[in-house]
């Protein structure tokens, strides 16, 4: 799975309504550059290197999954809109916005365009106070220092002031008002890849799917008519135990707790993968043991057609899946579709992700947090 990177910018303004153009800038980064996570207070320091107003400036860390190589690009595109001109003449300049690349992960990276970390960090108080307010897990990767200690050992002097703070994009989204959030999808349609994203994103805990240590898989894509009924036995008895685990570990009424499934989830593939019989018995196993599993408070089903899904499932290259028949997949769809529907006392939320792209398009993970909010209302 595809990790996030952490990636740490310094924002600066020191002409027109400087905080208004601090809001604008992170809003815009927010929406076209990455998931901006922490923002830090707004702080006013004096010009440095030349004689001009002072700088508000501040710093946001932001999670994506692109290249410090691209996150360079977009963050110029920024600067553009906003108006930032960048002249030729060497030295410092008064700017309507200023951006700078600061922190990415922990590499260290050195060409022509791009230093990181920023090379002159350690010597700006203006850089180190506001990112100290993110409280970060992170060491200059050269210096092998803490944020608190480059701080401690800077010989900057110049006056560094709070005197305002900004809301974090991510404040308008409180999916925390909802305790227990299950993602649901068929097979290839992304659900613990966005349930990553978000835990990661709005720092909630995590139940994921133990599907891969599973011994019944493989042998059930070989020969489904024979380990039909002993794979739904153990995925339910896994299921069941690895949701109890889990949730006995968190508190339902503090902590936010997002999953990548539901015990729901066993019956709608037995529905489909077990004779008439086996499943008249499944069925009675299964009513004793979802009385005990708690309701996620909303439960998300990602919809994504056949077509899309098998193109996933070729990608993500599991040998056991690549015999995976379209017929199949249309019919866990239309199960989980059916037993949707059946589902009055469930609060459900249906996302059509047929045609994004949450991992290579931020805006399509900005959708899905939008239709996320709606289902607060």
């Amino acid at each position: 799975m595809k990790a996030q990177h952490q990636v740490v910018l310094s924002l600066g303004s020191n002409q027109g309504n400087r905080l208004e153009i601090i809001k604008e800038c992170i809003a815009n980064i927010h929406q076209e550059v990455g998931t901006v996570i922490k923002v830090s207070k707004v702080y006013e320091t004096p010009s440095w290197g030349f004689e001009s107003d002072a700088f508000y400036n501040c710093a946001v860390v932001l999670h994506t999954f692109d290249s410090a190589k691209t996150i360079l690009k977009q963050i110029l595109k920024v600067e553009k809109k906003l108006g930032r001109v960048r002249k030729e003449m060497l030295g410092y300049q008064a700017r309507i916005i200023d951006i700078d690349l600061i922190i990415f992960d922990e590499e260290i990276i050195q060409t022509e365009k791009l230093h990181v970390p920023h090379p002159l960090m350690q010597n700006r108080m203006f850089v180190l106070k506001p990112i100290l307010d993110l409280d970060l897990n992170w060491k200059h990767p050269i210096l092998n220092q803490t944020i608190s200690e480059l701080i401690h050992n800077c010989t900057d002097e110049s006056s560094c002031i709070a005197v305002n703070t900004v809301e974090e994009p991510l404040q308008e989204i409180r999916l925390n008002n909802f305790n227990y959030i299950a993602f649901e999808g068929n097979i290839g349609a992304g659900k613990t890849t966005l349930v990553h994203k978000l835990s990661e994103d709005f720092n909630a805990k995590i139940v994921s799917e133990r599907f891969a240590d599973n011994p019944f898989l493989p042998k059930f894509y070989k020969d489904p008519n024979r380990y039909a009924f002993p794979l739904e036995m153990s995925f339910l008895a896994d299921r069941y135990k690895q949701l109890s685990d889990d949730l006995a570990q968190f508190d339902l009424f503090k902590d936010f707790i997002i999953a990548d499934y539901h015990i729901f989830k066993s019956l709608i593939f037995a529905n489909i993968t077990l004779t008439e019989d086996e499943n008249r018995l499944y069925r009675s196993l299964f009513d004793i043991i979802a009385k005990e599993m708690p309701k996620p408070d909303l439960y998300v089903y990602l919809y994504q057609n056949t077509e899309r899904l098998l193109q996933n499932i070729k990608k993500r290259g599991r040998s056991y899946e690549q015999n995976i028949e379209a017929d199949y997949l249309d019919k866990i769809n239309t199960g989980y579709l059916e037993f949707i529907k059946s589902q009055t006392n469930l609060n459900v939320l249906l996302i059509d992700v047929s045609d994004l792209d949450f991992v290579k398009n931020h805006n399509d993970y900005l959708f899905i947090l939008e239709k996320l909010k709606s289902a607060l209302v």
